[in-house]
């Protein structure tokens, strides 16, 4: 989990739920968490009250960060980046860039091991790209006064995208395992997910919100672009002061002590993960799985916008009922998640995700389409997409262990990224063929490869989760959710 593209991003005065004392060690005691199948476990001194206030420290960091990356990706730069003269190909390096930079990650992933503050680490990483995007700014007005064309502001925003996702890969590894010490393992499914939500009830009334602001501003959507953009570097820049709220860990004390070995030792990028089966085998399933997902992913929104010609303000509303199923799912996901496990549920949504893109072969400018199918749609992808991104998060954060996950979600961010790129640099290429069968093909060819990407997921052990046998007999109606025990 980013800070926070979920994907992944106003509270109560007292946002988070009510966390169980017996799953926080008291003021300063030891905590106790397992981190895999192995007997050994990692000791930390972390106060309940540190916990508390992380937590919440965390979730208003996500709310102001996924303002943030709504505007400066998703639909709103799309549409800003079709009105300067942008086609296929920059919409799919629009998509490309964020995954091929994720190749740097394992270094992040060396460098946060050779720190001693994950806090200090962090905002040197994702302070100055946000700060980058002010950049385009003046660059959007002189566009509009015709001393530059759409193309160099094209080409612009592009090189800014590049120069910004490539300091902020040194900090996606680190941050993810910031976030697994901060949030006790028992509590992640349910964490997470009432996180999720609420990013989701953000999302849900900014994007449109932002939407509406972009098409109805007076002085067009270029200059309505800009005055949100503004607004999100100012979001993205509170969003990093939150971090100082959240509890500080040295990455060192992770590093489990031996006897013989020196612990000021600094941990080294290498290949012992090829040691771990089942964690080669989530990795194969993840790189399977984003390049399928990627061959099409980038492109809807083009299709909205270009192909069926729909206002940027309407596809808003349509992701924000994207986003409500979202929102209202993730409850339900995450507290299923607690109780069966991540991969069941990856498996049995994930056929369900692998399905939509096929729905899309419908989809015509009829008014049904417009006001029937294409909301459903949203809404069925919301709310599906809701589980797959919280139990990849959660199952990743399980099968890795502690003192390595730095190094572990950097192998797999890294993976999942360059099959990412090269399925949406496949996407591009085939976008442009006609023979192919045009964005509708992508579709379909889509589709089919999500199917083959969850074959290696029917292979991957996880703790606490229970058997695809089980499973089928829990979705009987004549099963009895008692009689379905947790491995």
């Amino acid at each position: 989990m980013l800070p926070s593209q979920e994907h992944t991003l106003s509270l109560e005065a007292n946002p988070l739920p009510p966390i169980p004392i017996q799953e926080i060690s008291e003021d300063r005691t030891l905590t106790e968490t397992v981190i895999s199948p192995s007997p050994k476990r990692f000791l930390k001194f972390v106060s309940k009250p540190e916990i508390r206030t992380s937590l919440k420290a965390l979730t208003f960091e996500s709310i102001f960060a996924t303002i943030f990356y709504s505007i400066i990706g998703g639909a709103l730069l799309s549409n800003f980046l079709l009105e300067l003269g942008a086609g296929p190909v920059e919409i799919g390096l629009l998509a490309a860039i964020p995954q091929v930079v994720n190749l740097l990650q394992p270094l992040g992933a060396y460098l946060v091991n050779r720190s001693v503050s994950f806090r200090k680490y962090s905002i040197s990483i994702f302070l100055p790209p946000r700060l980058l995007w002010l950049i385009l700014l003046p660059a959007i007005w002189l566009v509009k006064s015709s001393h530059i064309a759409g193309q160099q502001v094209v080409q612009l925003t592009l090189a800014i995208l590049l120069g910004a996702n490539i300091i902020e890969a040194f900090g996606r590894a680190p941050w993810l395992g910031w976030s697994a010490v901060l949030v006790p393992q028992k509590l992640r499914g349910r964490y997470f997910g009432f996180r999720s939500s609420i990013l989701g009830l953000t999302n849900f009334v900014a994007v449109p919100l932002l939407g509406f602001v972009v098409s109805a501003w007076p002085g067009g959507t270029l200059q309505g672009y800009s005055a949100i953009l503004f607004l999100g570097i100012l979001l993205g820049v509170i969003s990093v002061g939150c971090q100082i709220w959240m509890a500080d860990v040295n990455p060192q004390l992770l590093k489990v002590e031996h006897s013989d070995t020196s612990e000021s030792k600094p941990q080294k990028i290498d290949f012992s993960w090829l040691k771990d089966t089942n964690f080669v085998k989530f990795v194969l399933y993840l790189s399977i799985w984003c390049f399928a997902v990627n061959v099409s992913a980038p492109f809807f929104n083009l299709y909205l916008l270009d192909n069926l010609n729909i206002d940027i303000s309407v596809v808003t509303i349509y992701h924000g009922l994207g986003t409500a199923a979202n929102m209202l799912m993730l409850l339900l996901w995450g507290k299923l998640a607690d109780r069966i496990g991540n991969r069941p549920l990856l498996i049995f949504v994930g056929v369900l995700v692998a399905v939509t893109p096929l729905l899309w072969l419908a989809v015509g400018s009829d008014q049904i389409s417009f006001w029937v199918y294409l909301p459903l749609l949203h809404i069925l992808a919301g709310g599906t997409w809701a589980a797959i991104d919280l139990c990849t998060n959660n199952m990743m954060m399980g099968i890795a262990p502690l003192r390595y996950q730095s190094n572990y979600f950097a192998i797999a961010g890294a993976v999942a990224g360059i099959t990412g790129a090269i399925g949406i640099s496949m996407g591009s290429f085939l976008a442009t063929q006609s023979a192919a069968g045009g964005l509708l093909g992508l579709f379909v060819i889509s589709g089919l490869l999500r199917i083959v990407a969850l074959l290696p997921l029917v292979f991957v052990q996880e703790q606490r989760s229970i058997s695809l046998g089980q499973l089928m007999r829990l979705l009987l109606p004549k099963q009895s959710p008692d009689l379905v025990k947790v491995e």
